[in-house]
């Protein structure tokens, strides 16, 4: 291609919306325009890298024997209904574009696929022979992000592939899941990226396992704790770990005492001069479930650790058939505003103990009257702890589960891992954090969809039973920036060889040079004919400008026919590296195919 005859516009400035490195280099590069708040035109250059990617993704997915489809991106309302995930995306999480259509039904832009693909599956798979199936497409998806930035990072339409198999036992399942874990391995070596494979929440897809695949940069939205052993990673929501031994607890006696201007633990701890592993936390949340139920939830953790968000949501939308309800649409801690819609009394906020009365709660017609009362591991075997008092500038010490105050009935891991602490695998091993860019999650969704909305398959002994099922995704438009994110410099982009736009580009310095332009031309015409993609600069620019722009928008090779062609040599520079050498116009050709060859096997 020639870039005179080329849609190409680069900016010598960084656009003010952006944020981020890769962010900032596709606008500035002319990969990507911005239409609106996260949604993007692909411009030519990067429609080419996104082809690459989805063709390395159409190849993996093919070898494991999935078949490629295409399903709709307008879903009607009632088959999310069916599956319960209506309200958790239009209410609770709130990203699911919906529309009204002229016969006043609802209907949503799909954000994922599982409830199409399982009506599919209940109309079409009947017998065990059918399976197991693993259905896929390359589709453009559609979230309402609440604040949309970073580019193709967090947009609110995106292209994604997304998988779904089914199968008769929880054992074929689990092989197509090994399946697709190598398959994504596959994906990500063959795009030239740095990843890692990490351990997951399930979050609103669901199911009994899943895992991501974090392409892995400083600028990652997410935190993957880790050890160097290589036996375990997971994203910080999802990881465990041995949290730091508790300190023997100075205070053998059970007292109340006044603790003036303690409401945090660590002004408590310099006051008493104690260890925030002798203190037991209470922290106070309010969650709402969609059947409009305001639950009051307390949670006991020692006081040098910290909730969990993502545990405790998931531990909250376990509990919602107790409340008549059957997810979460919202957890906060309570601010002054919500605590007057239900409390009877003022709250002793920061001196809260573990058994905070259920009287606090006024009678209200959708609030339940008690606490949900959890408590973390961590404090299971604290003795003689401190802890508030219930009373404002007061605190107890010397406290003890099963004399001063009962232990919670549910006892689970809510805390925060982080960085330092020891792994659970081996305790001599510890856990290091590091960022990453979420580009791939699969899933085991186990039996979630397939009961709620019906989709059987007869056993060989003529039982009807339910398919088990997982899915798969892979952010197809998010692979490519997270590509820039993770290889870049000062001077622009550094694509990985496989998802280049262009293999090559051939500069001519001086157009008024007939040797270069020369030169140049039959560059151009002998790498088209060896296969190899290349762009030819021939616009009526400085050199400077080409040189600037050819390393803005990170073409692999540069072959520049300037001063050497005196000597029969071209310069070809290594934009990864900077490498630059002359070489001899008859090797250039079969140079630039051993160093692709080299970097795509």
């Amino acid at each position: 291609m020639r870039l005179s005859q080329m849609l190409f516009v680069t900016l010598r400035e960084d656009p003010a919306e952006a944020e981020i490195p890769s962010h900032k280099l596709l606008l500035r590069a002319g990969y990507i325009r911005r239409v609106a708040s996260g949604i993007y035109s692909y411009l030519p250059l990067m429609w080419r890298v996104l082809q690459k990617v989805s063709r390395i993704v159409r190849e993996e997915m093919d070898a494991t024997g999935a078949q490629e489809c295409l399903l709709p991106q307008l879903q009607p309302a009632e088959l999310w209904q069916e599956s319960g995930r209506w309200d958790t995306y239009t209410q609770a999480e709130g990203i699911m574009f919906t529309l009204t259509d002229r016969q006043n039904r609802q209907l949503g832009l799909g954000p994922t696929h599982e409830e199409i693909i399982t009506t599919l599956a209940r109309d079409l798979i009947r017998s065990y022979r059918q399976l197991p199936q693993n259905l896929y497409q390359l589709q453009t998806k559609f979230r309402d992000e609440i604040r949309p930035r970073f580019g193709l990072m967090r947009g609110r339409e995106f292209i994604m592939k997304d998988a779904y198999s089914f199968h008769s036992s929880e054992e074929s399942l689990r092989e197509t899941y090994g399946a697709m874990d190598q398959a994504y391995r596959n994906m990500f070596r063959r795009c030239g990226l740095q990843f890692r494979p990490v351990q997951a929440d399930s979050g609103a897809i669901g199911g009994s396992a899943s895992q991501e695949f974090m392409i892995l940069a400083e600028a990652g939205e997410d935190e993957i704790l880790y050890t160097d052993d290589g036996q375990y990673a997971a994203n910080v929501e999802k990881a465990v770990s041995l949290p730091a031994d508790a300190v023997e607890s100075p205070f053998t006696s059970y007292e109340k005492r006044e603790t003036p201007n303690t409401p945090t633990i660590a002004s408590l701890c310099q006051f008493l001069n104690c260890s925030p592993t002798h203190i037991v936390k209470n922290v106070l949340y309010q969650a709402v479930y969609d059947n409009g139920t305001t639950v009051l939830v307390l949670v006991n953790i020692r006081g040098d650790e910290d909730v969990n968000g993502v545990k405790l949501t998931n531990e909250l939308t376990r509990q919602a058939p107790r409340y008549g309800a059957k997810t979460l649409l919202a957890l906060t801690v309570p601010d002054g505003e919500a605590q007057a819609k239900w409390a009877a009394q003022p709250l002793p906020l920061g001196y809260i103990a573990p058994n905070l009365a259920d009287g606090y709660i006024a009678p209200q017609p959708r609030v339940a009257p008690q606490f949900l009362r959890l408590a973390d591991l961590t404090v299971l075997e604290l003795q003689n702890f401190v802890t508030g008092a219930n009373e404002t500038g007061f605190h107890v010490m010397g406290a003890n589960w099963g004399q001063e105050f009962e232990l919670p009935a549910i006892q689970i891991d809510l805390r925060s891992a982080k960085a330092g602490d020891r792994a659970p695998h081996d305790p001599s091993q510890t856990l290091h954090s590091a960022r990453g860019i979420e580009a791939g999650h699969i899933f085991q969704l186990g039996l979630k969809y397939s009961q709620a909305m019906g989709a059987t398959y007869t056993s060989e002994s003529g039982e009807e039973l339910p398919l088990w099922m997982g899915c798969y995704g892979v952010g197809v438009s998010r692979i490519a920036q997270a590509a820039v994110e993770q290889s870049h410099d000062q001077n622009g982009i550094i694509w990985p060889v496989a998802l280049a736009p262009y293999q090559a580009i051939v500069i001519m310095p001086n157009l008024n040079a007939s040797d270069q332009v020369a030169a140049a031309e039959a560059l151009y015409g002998q790498l088209q004919a060896a296969g190899i993609e290349v762009l030819l600069d021939d616009r009526d620019e400085r050199a400077g400008v080409k040189f600037k722009d050819a390393d803005l928008i990170g073409i692999p090779y540069r072959i520049v026919t300037g001063r050497s062609l005196k000597e029969g040599k071209v310069e070809v520079v290594q934009r990864a590296t900077g490498e630059s050498q002359d070489i001899p116009l008859d090797q250039v050709v079969s140079t630039l195919q051993g160093w692709i060859a080299a970097a795509l096997a």
